[in-house]
């Protein structure tokens, strides 16, 4: 009982940032749009290839080189990360966002992004918000320990649920559990936060693990990687790939038209190889410190109608293929992980599924709050609580 009681007041205010923009981020296409309609148009036409706006987010910012390009998908609005050039001034803005159909250039992302000074930065700002509190790397940190305690007071809080043994006594087992699954509403205001605490959590037992264990693999890979490779097969992500051997600094690495080129040719010899079809373009990304290339695309192997996470990672320098990565159908810890994600992220089954993602979050909200407000009442009843005399 003080495990879960002392977890859950550590993570509060944690879950009640995250729940809160959650329920935002499930609809966060239709919240950008909403917002920065002249920023995020939507889609409204077939999309550019990532090397000819990468070209054209360069001729937009002499001084500037890009680093990576993702097309937007539902945004309409492709997002081109930018460095300085070697000897060029450090950059005032971190990302160009032009349309993804005509190349046109919409706006500018400041660099380590900040509080939002304009409507488009408020969608971002939530993002940044759920996945590192909006302070970077230690953000990520903090919050991946929260998930991590978050999965194991998912089993504790559980646990406390169950009927304790009552020899001698008629009722059943699950006669006897029953009464933790409902809410009696003609109680007291205590007893109502209490049950609600207690049943909403058994209800959505399940989902509340879910999205605890799939923060662990955002926020805290390492640990997550090292779970799951005990019980399944599975490779980490592209992002957490290991750095290819140091080249000469004086070798360049490859032009954006021919990353392209190799990038479309190596994802369709993987497509014939295993029998999977390519939709279409969705990143091409340089991750020169690790000295990679990924490009990614939405396949028929991903999930839902969202996001594309089939990808191939080539050498940056001379372009020979290093890892296909596939969401399903390949490696049976790679297909879980997937799902977690494509649920955390309400990217399956449609709309319907996004307004429970979106309702989750509040879920999330009202168990962080009830939780505190049960254990103030108890503070506060021990704090009245006469302290006992002892007779002499």
């Amino acid at each position: 009982m003080l495990l879960h009681r002392w977890i859950g007041l550590a993570m509060a205010g944690f879950l009640i940032v995250v729940g809160l923009t959650g329920t935002m981020l499930a609809f966060l296409p239709e919240l950008s749009h909403w917002l920065a309609p002249q920023i995020y148009p939507g889609p409204h036409g077939p999309t550019l290839d990532p090397a000819m706006l990468a070209r054209r987010a360069e001729r937009l910012a002499p001084g500037a080189h890009a680093v990576t390009v993702y097309l937007g998908g539902e945004l309409g609005a492709a997002r081109i990360g930018m460095k300085p050039q070697p000897g060029a001034p450090p950059l005032d803005f971190g990302a160009l966002i032009l349309d993804a159909v005509t190349g046109e250039e919409l706006g500018r992302q400041r660099p380590g992004g900040g509080l939002p000074t304009a409507l488009a930065e408020v969608m971002p700002f939530v993002y940044r918000l759920h996945y590192e509190l909006a302070i970077g790397e230690t953000g990520a940190w903090i919050l991946g320990i929260i998930a991590l305690l978050w999965t194991f007071d998912c089993f504790v809080a559980a646990y406390l649920t169950l009927p304790r043994p009552s020899p001698g006594n008629r009722r059943g087992y699950l006669a006897r559990w029953t009464p933790a699954w409902l809410v009696k509403w003609r109680v007291s205001f205590y007893r109502i936060n209490f049950d609600l605490h207690r049943a909403s959590g058994l209800w959505l037992w399940a989902m509340l693990l879910v999205f605890a264990w799939s923060s662990v693999f955002f926020n805290l890979n390492g640990v997550y990687t090292g779970v799951t490779k005990f019980f399944f097969d599975y490779a980490p992500p592209p992002w957490a790939w290991p750095a290819q051997p140091k080249r000469d600094d004086a070798t360049k690495p490859l032009e954006w038209e021919e990353a392209q080129a190799i990038g479309v040719k190596l994802i369709a010899e993987q497509a014939r190889a295993r029998g999977f079809e390519v939709e279409r373009a969705d990143a091409l990304y340089y991750k020169l410190g690790k000295g990679l290339i990924q490009y990614r695309v939405r396949s028929s192997l991903d999930l839902g109608d969202r996001l594309g996470t089939t990808s191939v990672l080539f050498d940056a320098y001379t372009g020979d293929f290093v890892a296909l990565s596939l969401p399903t159908g390949d490696r049976s810890g790679v297909t879980l992980t997937s799902w977690l994600a494509a649920l955390h992220m309400g990217a399956v089954f449609g709309m319907p599924y996004r307004i429970l993602v979106g309702a989750f979050g509040m879920v999330v909200v009202m168990l962080s709050v009830t939780g505190v407000y049960i254990w103030w009442k108890k503070q506060s009843s021990s704090l009245r609580r006469p302290a006992r005399t002892t007779r002499s």
